[in-house]
């Protein structure tokens, strides 16, 4: 899961798109990107770390140009490094960069396609990668000096036709424009707006609305499924369906955890949807256990809090922080390694321990993955004095891995697969478990917009709406990106990525600590 944004202005953009990546932040905290454009020329800077740490005053003077693109990364394969960081660049045709959000689920197959059918060379296992040398393949085709919105949009027909998955891109072609486009199932989220200024209109798209209001853009909409936009170089926008097959079916994990509760998806209010899911947890609390005795409603920090506002509310019991939150300890079950979970949590969360003494406390998170932080923050709340601790979770168990851009790849680490729910419960030590209905968690999200009709479910289903994941497929994701692999592929990236870190143009791609 990751985070674009590009912006095409009348005026430099370098600042904005550093304010778009610190809103987006939430998004990915492996490594942060800016490229920009100006008459022809590329400036780019990017490394790993947050935004914060990989922009300085230096790069961001250098980062000159009325358009260009951004992009905050988290790991999806678990592999990390500065050749990894977006955007990604590829000089032929015309010099293209782009930023991707989401994962190709044939990518290995398309890897041996550009290399024996498209001769091109790709330089890392990054499906982003695949999926810009395939898009500027499909352009490259078009064989025009200078390419026209009709060739931008067939390149995107091509990408299409060819690229199985999730995707939400936007792009930049020297010389000629912005570009973006959405996968045809509209999985991952991707919208635009607009600001007039004196001497013209901006266009801004972003992973979420959220980042229009900051920078006083005015939300138009969302993109279509298939869809694309393209801003030529005067400014004009353009848009094209270039799917003959898409249907509207995004994933409704992003209103469980990962978007902001302030953006709008879809037409859907994050936050309304995340209030709809406590309401419905609950009705299930009180369906399955009128007699509860629960002195107090505690939300584990942060995105559980909207849905335990609203379950409280309904349960007409106390809601107290009982946790108080490091903020500078990332999200935990992105990282790898049980041990390195756990010993996160602690830094992460501590007990206000007057709300835990002698109570009953039922816990609330969004959901439950690997269950190391759910173990963890139960047993927290013992040693802090609870008499009982119960645990809801605002979404169903996660049960199966997600293969369109989430790090829930290996089966066997999944604290819900083959199990039931008492015996998580009894896994994660509490008194009592309640996992919320897939069909309510549903129809807390539809309700903002009856016009979906399908939401990508897979995680806590096993049905995968792209209709190209099979269980060989799942092993051979599982082979990779368990935790043991994800360990020796970072060991094996510090020897290589230590030794040469590339430069483009004038601003160097920059360490972790921001260095040059």
């Amino acid at each position: 899961m990751c985070g674009v944004v590009g912006i095409a202005g009348t005026s430099n953009v370098n600042l904005r798109l550093y304010d778009a990546l610190t809103m987006l932040q939430h998004r990915g905290q492996d490594a942060a990107g800016i490229v920009t454009e100006s008459a022809g020329e590329l400036h780019q800077c990017k490394g790993e770390g947050l935004a914060r740490d990989v922009f300085r005053r230096s790069h961001m003077v250098r980062l000159v140009g009325n358009v260009g693109i951004g992009h905050v990364r988290y790991p999806t394969a678990g592999s990390s490094g500065p050749a990894l960081a977006q955007p990604l660049y590829v000089n032929s045709p015309y010099g293209i960069f782009i930023a991707h959000n989401g994962n190709l689920t044939n990518a290995d197959d398309l890897r041996e396609q550009i290399f024996r059918e498209n001769l091109r060379h790709l330089n890392t296992d990054s499906d982003s990668e695949v999926l810009l040398n395939i898009f500027a393949h499909e352009l490259q085709s078009r064989g025009k000096i200078e390419p026209t919105s009709e060739d931008i949009f067939a390149a995107v027909s091509g990408v299409h036709k060819r690229c199985m998955g999730a995707y939400a891109v936007v792009g930049l072609i020297a010389n000629y424009g912005l570009f973006a486009f959405r996968d045809r199932f509209g999985i991952r989220p991707l919208c635009f707006g607009q600001r007039k200024t004196e001497t013209g209109v901006e266009y801004a798209v972003v992973s979420e609305s959220v980042v229009l209001d900051s920078l006083g853009f005015d939300l138009v909409r969302d993109l279509v499924p298939g869809e694309a936009l393209f801003v030529d170089k005067l400014g004009k926008i353009h848009f094209h369906q270039c799917s003959d097959d898409y249907r509207l079916s995004p994933c409704i994990f992003e209103h469980v955890y990962f978007a902001r509760p302030d953006s709008l998806i879809d037409d859907i209010s994050v936050y309304k949807s995340r209030l709809r899911m406590g309401e419905k947890l609950a009705e299930k609390v009180i369906r399955l256990n009128p007699g509860y005795e629960i002195d107090v409603v505690i939300p584990i920090p942060d995105t559980s809090r909207v849905s335990a506002q609203a379950l409280a509310e309904r349960l007409g019991v106390k809601l107290r922080e009982g946790f108080m939150k490091n903020r500078y300890i990332g999200r935990t079950f992105i990282m790898p390694g049980q041990k390195e979970r756990k010993k996160s949590v602690r830094q992460k969360l501590n007990a206000v321990k007057l709300e835990f003494a002698g109570k009953n406390v039922l816990l609330v998170d969004d959901s439950i993955v690997r269950g190391t932080t759910s173990k963890e923050i139960i047993q927290m709340a013992r040693d802090a004095g609870a008499k009982k601790v119960f645990m809801a979770s605002a979404a169903p168990g996660v049960r199966f891995p997600n293969v369109y851009g989430i790090d829930m790849p290996s089966a066997s680490e999944l604290i819900a697969h083959g199990r039931t729910d008492e015996e998580v419960g009894n896994l994660i030590g509490a008194d009592w478990l309640i996992y919320q209905e897939l069909s309510d968690l549903i129809a807390s999200a539809a309700e903002g917009n009856r016009a979906i009709t399908s939401f990508e479910c897979s995680v806590f289903n096993g049905e995968y709406v792209t209709g190209d994941v099979d269980q060989a497929y799942l092993n051979l994701v599982d082979s990779k990106r368990n935790d043991a692999a994800k360990l020796g592929t970072q060991s094996d990236e510090v020897s290589k990525d230590s030794q040469v870190i590339g430069i483009h143009n004038d601003v160097g791609i920059v360490a972790s600590d921001g260095a040059p």
